[in-house]
């Protein structure tokens, strides 16, 4: 995934800029729905947890 050209990378201590993803069929979830009620933890790992 290559970000936007319009994209920053946020700095440590920033706050993460809001996206959306696929969470299951036919529904979403974005970042924000999250802020300020729990702590998020983003982790990228390429065929991770897929069994691939």
């Amino acid at each position: 995934m290559v970000p936007a050209p319009e994209a920053r990378i946020p700095q440590i201590g920033e706050p993460a800029p809001d996206f959306t993803l696929p969470f299951a069929p036919r529904e979403t979830v974005t970042l924000s729905q999250y802020r300020g009620q729990k702590h998020v933890v983003l982790a990228f790992y390429v065929m991770d947890w897929t069994g691939g």
